[in-house]
C-alpha cells in the first residue's frame, strides 16, 4: 500500500503521540508499505482552522495517490473540511489516529464546547479510526457513535526493552536517601505539573526529589508559570528542570528513579506510565483518562482523583519510609510491561485493519463506481 499520514510538524517531536505515529510508520514500512509524511505547519488553533481552505493542500493529498489516508487527529482543526472535498473529490479512505480529544482536556467548559463543534465535525468526517486505548474509544463514541469502523492498538513500553533486573531493581528501592520521582511529559497544562508541585510541597522536602523531563516549549507561558510556582513553593533544591531527553539520557534518568509521578495528567493513554514500568517504576497517575488501563491501584501503583491535591504526599512519605512496599510495588510495574504486547503486535494490528479499510474501499468502488468511498 501506499499510506499517506498527515501531522503537525515533524515525526521526531519528543512527544507520546509523535512516538506512536513514528513507530507506526516504522513498523508500516518494515512491512513493505511505502509511507509519505506530510507535515503541516503548526500554529495558534484559529490559524490552523485556515489551512483546510487552500486549495494547495487539498490537491497535493490528492496528488499522492494513497491507498490509504492516515491523519493525526490533532490535525483536526486543519482537516474537518478540508476532509468534506476529499471525500467529494473520491479520495483515498480517512483514517485517523486518536491519542485524545482536545475538547475533553481541562480547561473552561464554555472553551471546549467551542472546541468540540470543531472536533466533532472532525470525526465525522473520516472513515475510520486507530484508537491507542479503549478509554479514547469510549470518549470518541460518545460523541459521534459507533457507526464507523475502528480498532483500538495500544501503545507498547518495550522501546528500551525491559532493561533493569529484579536484582537491580531491589538495589535500586534499598537505596538509601530521597525518593527519586519522575515526570516524564511536556511542561503544558494537561500534564499537570503545577498541582503537582503544590501536592508535593505538602511532604517534607527532604523526603523526595522531582525530576521533570520534557519539552518547555511548548507553552512558554505555562512553562514560566511552573518556574514561578517552584520558587514561591521553596522547591527550588527539591526539582530540577532537565528539558527533553532520548536514547541513553533517558534510560539513565528512569533506571535512577523510583517512581513515576503524574497524578493529575490527563492523558488518552499514557506511553511514559508503561515505559517507565518496564524501568520497574510504580505509576502515581490520574483516575481521569487512560492511566487505570496501566496503573492497578495498590498493586503495581497508585490513581488519584484530579482534584485530590492532599492525597499524594502521604503516598510518598509511606513509600519512602517502607522500601519493601516500594520494591513489592517495582516488581509488579516490571511484571505488568514484560506481560503486555510490543510495538510489533501493534504495528501488525494497525496493518490488519488498513488491510480491511483498503479492501472495503475498493470493493465499495466496484459495486457503486463513481458513488465515492464508503466507511470499509
Amino acid at each position: 500500500m501506499r499510506i499517506g499520514l498527515v501531522i503537525y510538524g515533524s515525526l521526531e517531536t519528543l512527544t507520546g503521540g509523535y512516538l506512536y505515529d513514528r513507530i507506526a510508520v516504522e513498523g508500516l514500512e518494515r512491512l513493505g508499505h511505502e509511507v509519505e509524511v506530510i507535515g503541516l505547519a503548526g500554529g495558534p488553533y484559529l490559524s490552523r482552522l485556515g489551512h483546510g481552505l487552500t486549495p494547495g493542500l487539498c490537491r497535493r493529498l490528492l496528488d499522492g495517490r494513497f491507498d490509504i489516508l492516515l491523519q493525526d487527529e490533532l490535525c483536526h482543526p486543519s482537516l474537518f473540511w478540508l476532509n468534506r472535498r476529499l471525500r467529494h473529490l473520491h479520495g483515498p479512505p480517512l483514517v485517523a489516529i486518536v491519542h485524545h480529544l482536545m475538547c475533553r482536556e481541562p480547561r473552561p467548559r464554555w472553551l471546549n464546547r467551542l472546541l468540540e463543534l470543531v472536533e466533532r465535525r472532525y470525526l465525522a468526517s473520516v472513515d475510520g479510526f486507530i484508537f491507542n486505548s479503549k478509554t479514547t474509544a469510549r470518549t470518541v463514541t460518545a460523541l459521534v457513535g459507533e457507526a464507523q469502523p475502528h480498532v483500538v492498538a495500544y501503545p507498547a513500553g518495550d522501546r528500551f526493552g525491559i532493561p533493569l533486573s529484579p536484582d537491580s531493581i531491589s538495589q535500586r528501592a534499598r537505596r538509601p536517601g530521597p525518593l527519586q520521582l519522575l515526570f516524564l511529559g511536556s511542561v503544558i497544562p494537561r500534564k499537570g505539573l503545577l498541582p503537582l508541585l503544590g501536592a508535593l510541597a505538602g511532604a517534607d522536602r527532604e523526603l523526595w526529589r522531582l525530576t521533570v523531563v520534557g519539552s518547555l516549549e511548548f507553552d512558554p507561558a505555562h512553562a514560566a508559570a511552573v518556574r514561578e510556582r517552584v520558587d514561591e513553593l521553596g522547591l527550588a533544591d527539591a526539582v530540577r528542570f532537565v528539558g527533553p531527553c532520548s536514547g541513553e539520557n533517558l534510560v539513565e534518568i528512569m533506571s535512577a528513579s523510583h517512581l513515576f509521578c503524574m497524578p493529575y495528567a490527563y492523558e488518552g493513554f499514557g506511553i511514559a506510565i508503561l515505559e517507565g514500568m518496564a524501568f520497574g517504576l510504580p505509576a502515581i497517575g490520574c483516575r481521569d483518562g487512560a492511566a487505570n488501563e496501566t496503573i492497578e491501584h495498590g498493586s503495581n501503583g497508585f490513581l488519584l482523583a484530579a482534584d485530590d491535591l492532599v492525597g499524594l504526599a502521604p503516598l510518598v512519605v509511606r513509600l519512602q519510609h517502607d522500601r519493601e512496599a516500594l520494591l513489592r510495588l517495582s516488581l509488579a510495574a516490571r511484571q505488568t510491561c514484560a506481560g503486555r504486547p510490543g510495538w510489533q503486535d501493534s504495528v501488525a494490528v494497525i496493518n490488519a485493519f488498513l488491510a480491511e479499510m483498503q479492501s472495503g474501499h475498493a470493493q465499495a468502488k466496484t459495486v457503486a463506481p463513481g458513488s465515492g468511498h464508503g466507511g470499509g
